[in-house]
């Protein structure tokens, strides 16, 4: 079932604190990526057809913003108990399947979804360098799996992190998957 990204986090509000392990069995924590220009942050799962149709992109931006001092997170919430295609296992073989090369990052506690507000795969969350709220929403316009894309909403707002200005809007709703909550005797 798909579902919109919702506004919690108001623009100009600084990140949650996050410490979480990666797929490559390290820890990262929001401070690592203090002296970045911008911090994007996306809430993505190994298994949602909508993160499917737009890892490319993802790893496109990773691959044209990391030398303009950009960090790119994914950080994948869902309850791998009931879907246990996203358990920390499978987001391993998932980054190496599809050549993730920035952090992936396991939520198990659910707790940073939380915190940031995050509803659906993809919830893209854009910082700029000082942990503020830029951009809330889609990474482009291509609102389905199968869609063609003709405007890449995320790059635009990245760009203008980077010439230290607001983006031209601040929240257009992300579209994909729930996130997979855990049930409240799970928790």
């Amino acid at each position: 079932m798909s579902m919109e990204s919702q506004i919690k986090l108001k623009q100009g509000e600084r990140a949650p604190y996050f410490k979480l392990m990666g797929v490559d069995g390290k820890f990262y924590s929001k401070d690592d990526f203090k002296n970045k220009k911008a911090l994007l942050v996306i809430f993505m799962c190994n298994h949602c057809p909508y993160v499917k149709a737009k890892i490319k992109l993802i790893n496109e931006l990773h691959a044209n913003y990391s030398n303009k001092n950009v960090a790119i997170v994914g950080i994948s919430s869902n309850d791998a108990k009931q879907y246990p295609d996203d358990s920390f296992e499978n987001m391993k073989l998932f980054a190496q399947e599809h050549s993730i090369e920035y952090p992936y990052l396991y939520d198990e506690s659910q707790e940073v979804a939380k915190k940031y507000g995050a509803q659906c795969t993809p919830d893209p969350f854009l910082f700029d360098e000082n942990f503020e709220l830029a951009y809330h929403g889609r990474l482009n316009n291509a609102m389905s799996p199968e869609a063609k894309a003709t405007s890449n909403d995320m790059k635009s707002a990245i760009e203008s992190v980077l010439r230290k200005k607001k983006p031209e809007t601040f929240f257009v709703p992300s579209i994909g998957c729930g996130i997979k909550w855990k049930t409240p005797s799970e928790t």
